[in-house]
């Protein structure tokens, strides 16, 4: 509840290369400083600063906790959305790394903060950024992966789809058969550079199975300049060549980012970066947005 006990300053930055202008919220604590600080980073689809979903603002919880706790954190409205300028629905995961590294370059201008200890969190997709971003500067000091991923896209986007219908009470066999099903959607898509081709093998493979305009939005989905990079990048190459200390938490009940499916190879992408400082930890009972919960299923 406001009053906070620390500064809360309403800021704006460029990413010059990209020519787009975030607009954002740097939280400062009380003192002398210099202190470290930090760049939140949002999960997929339009989010504003505070991550907002359901009425749950994740990123204005978190950065309230590591305010009150002696670090400045920079949080941003994500490209065209908010009071952020920039397409989102042009841009890919890569480029919004170039935002996070705009927010990186803003934080060094304050003199609030200790350079030499700027680090990243970042959520789900944001999870994805981090170590793309720590892997080709040495100026990152520590990430935080929130249900970051550790295998392509293609991979987590099946096992995701296969977890969530048995959360919400489909037969394992019946998951099964769709994530089959989807797995040859997304290969088509993978393969297929001709959008008209691509385009009419996915309604016949996806004929009777939902109506045409259901058909129509998860074609858009599909074939979306964010989605075809998503699917076939692999988080491990960043991860083998971050050298900053890391920590990758997620939920034991995350049925969006696995934790089995994740967690143990992006440990073995830092063991293999021969990265000495790094914690990866399953934490019991909680969901893709570290709440406690029951099943995991983004409904409940």
């Amino acid at each position: 509840m406001r009053p906070y006990p620390y500064r809360e300053e309403e800021v704006t930055y460029d990413n010059k290369g990209q020519n787009v202008t975030l607009a954002a919220t740097l939280t400062v604590p009380p003192g002398k400083g210099p202190f470290p600080g930090v760049v939140l980073i949002t999960g997929s689809g339009p989010q504003d600063r505070d991550e907002t979903l359901l009425g749950h603002k994740p990123f204005l919880v978190l950065s309230d906790y590591l305010t009150r706790h002696g670090i400045v954190v920079l949080r941003a409205d994500d490209r065209g959305f908010g009071k952020s300028t920039g397409v989102f629905a042009q841009a890919t995961t890569a480029d919004f790394a170039t935002d996070t590294e705009a927010g990186v370059a803003y934080l060094k201008t304050r003199s609030e903060i200790d350079p030499h200890k700027i680090g990243l969190v970042g959520h789900s997709e944001g999870g994805v950024i981090a170590p793309m971003i720590a892997a080709r500067n040495q100026d990152v000091a520590f990430i935080v992966m929130m249900a970051g991923t550790g295998v392509p896209g293609d991979q987590v986007i099946v096992a995701q789809g296969e977890a969530m219908e048995i959360a919400n009470g489909k037969k394992p066999e019946d998951a099964a058969k769709s994530a089959a099903a989807q797995r040859e959607i997304i290969h088509l898509v993978e393969t297929e550079k001709d959008q008209a081709v691509l385009e009419k093998e996915i309604r016949e493979k996806m004929a009777g199975q939902a109506a045409q305009a259901q058909i129509g939005m998860e074609i858009r989905q599909f074939t979306s300049v964010w989605f075809r990079y998503f699917l076939t990048y692999d988080p491990a190459t960043a991860l083998r060549k971050v050298p900053c200390p890391v920590l990758a938490i997620n939920g034991s009940l995350d049925k969006q980012v696995l934790p089995d499916q994740n967690l143990p190879a992006i440990r073995k992408a830092l063991e293999e970066a021969g990265n000495r400082h790094f914690e990866v930890d399953e934490l019991p009972g909680l969901n893709h947005l570290f709440q406690e919960a029951k099943t995991g299923a983004p409904a409940e």
